[in-house]
């Protein structure tokens, strides 16, 4: 079918619409509700007990069929409704970063001191997509549309590789399209990619000794920690400039006057291009040696999460564009344009970012500077993201800004606005099997014969202790 038709059909669909966007709004408030309790108690990776029950719990309520624990991962699940074809996805993440602690206040004020906190916005992210899969459920019985709408619940996308594990459960091998979307500060579809990552764990063993009495009999595990780190510095001017390396010594010994026996760096690299991510691993994993061979140390290697960078699919982005289109915005009240203004105090520098007012749909291509395991996803089945403005302008993910948006009424009213976007982009795609077969197009058109490949390997057990750890 040629690109007029299918124009025809996707303005057809959007004139359709509506039904799904009052099903999306009779059940907004509820699943504000649900991201707000989500918020009140984030949990790390593998660990989002009480958030995925919640998740299940409405889903079930809303007459989706659950199957919980699902790829050896206790908070993971599906949910599902409808039969046969099309089987179209909407992923939900709900885990939260440890330390990010935060009050909805415009300024540093953690609800407890070193706490986790949802300063990526997960608790939106899981509420919005299970929303949407409401919605769309609920449309789908309205006009006896065929086709399967799931609903997977990913837990630990966070570095713990929830949905890596997913895939090798092969549950996105009968799956035609997989929509998703993440928090933001605007609201935006664009054919825009991600970084792809790899990291883990490097463990130095040395010798114990009192480290001023015999000090010639230890050997320092940490000397050889920080030889490599600071081989690692000294590599940066030699790779390419899109590159980042960031690390932490997770362990540097146990008192100043021992000669450290164990010493251990937590380190992630990410580059837009997986392949030359592959290159730079192995001269990181030299720098690691080489602090073992001058330190005489032993190193051994732990391996992390490794995502891969987002494959975009021009159909699904164009799709996801006139959905959100479609959505629209939404106006701040003058109590939250308080509360904006003195967040971006907090930024120190002027934003210039449009407001929640504004939609954007670009077809420029580009990569983001984060990773995710929906990455990995879109190398095995065709799939789309879009951000929404669930944050302030200006503010960043990872943030304690972010985590205070996120328990807010801005980020709820973002999340609106993704469910909405991601109702109306699921009912097109129903409606339209030309679509997704475009979308299908474009995945092998952009695949050019690559296949997904990853570090961890098939049949590893999921890491549910990594962010405890």
């Amino acid at each position: 079918m040629n690109r007029i038709a299918l124009a025809l059909l996707a303005a057809a669909a959007l004139n359709a619409a509506d039904g799904v966007l009052d099903h999306v709004d009779a059940h907004a408030g509820r699943f504000g509700e649900i991201s707000r309790q989500i918020w009140e108690t984030p949990e790390l990776g593998f660990h989002e007990n009480k958030s995925s029950a919640l998740l299940q719990q409405e889903l079930k309520a809303n007459g989706f069929e659950v199957q919980a624990g699902v790829a050896g991962m206790p908070t993971a699940f599906t949910a599902s409704f409808g039969s046969g074809k099309p089987v179209i996805v909407i992923m939900g993440e709900f885990d939260a970063l440890p330390g990010m602690s935060q009050k909805v206040e415009p300024a540093v004020d953690p609800v407890t001191n070193g706490a986790p906190g949802h300063a990526c916005g997960h608790n939106l992210l899981g509420s919005a997509s299970a929303l949407a899969a409401v919605g769309i459920k609920e449309e789908i019985e309205a006009r006896g549309l065929k086709g399967t709408i799931r609903y997977y619940g990913t837990p630990a996308e966070e570095g713990g590789g929830g949905k890596i594990y997913m895939i090798y459960a092969g549950l996105f091998k009968d799956v035609d399209a997989v929509l998703a979307w993440h928090p933001g500060d605007s609201n935006s579809v664009s054919l825009s990619s991600s970084l792809a990552n790899n990291g883990g764990k490097f463990k130095f063993y040395g010798v114990a000794s009192h480290a001023a009495a015999a000090p010639d009999k230890g050997r320092s595990a940490l000397d050889g920690a920080m030889i490599m780190l600071n081989a690692v510095e000294f590599l940066r001017e030699h790779v390419p400039q899109e590159t980042r390396i960031h690390y932490i010594i997770s362990n540097g010994g146990q008192a100043a006057n021992i000669v450290p026996a164990y010493a251990e760096v937590t380190l992630i690299a990410r580059n837009p291009d997986a392949q030359v991510l592959a290159g730079i691993w192995d001269r990181i994993m030299n720098c690691a040696r080489a602090g073992a061979l001058a330190s005489g140390t032993r190193m051994e290697f732990e391996q992390g999460t490794n995502y891969a960078n987002v494959l975009v699919n021009d159909t699904l982005s164009e799709v996801l564009g006139r959905a959100m289109q479609k959505a629209g915005g939404y106006q701040y009240t003058p109590e939250e344009q308080k509360f904006a203004s003195e967040l971006q105090k907090t930024l120190g520098g002027p934003v210039k970012r449009p407001g929640p007012d504004t939609v954007n749909v670009s077809k420029r291509e580009s990569s983001g500077m984060a990773s995710t395991d929906a990455g990995d996803v879109s190398w095995v089945v065709p799939t789309a993201q879009f951000t929404t403005a669930t944050f302030v302008p200006g503010v960043g993910a990872h943030t304690w800004q972010a985590a205070a948006c996120a328990g807010s009424t801005i980020g709820r009213k973002g999340m609106v606005v993704a469910a909405r976007t991601l109702a109306v982009g699921a009912i097109e795609l129903f409606e339209n099997p030309a679509e997704l077969a475009a979308a299908r197009d474009s995945f092998e058109t952009r695949l050019a014969g690559r296949k997904w490949s990853t570090r961890i390997a098939p049949g590893s057990k999921p890491p549910l202790d990594y962010a405890t750890k």
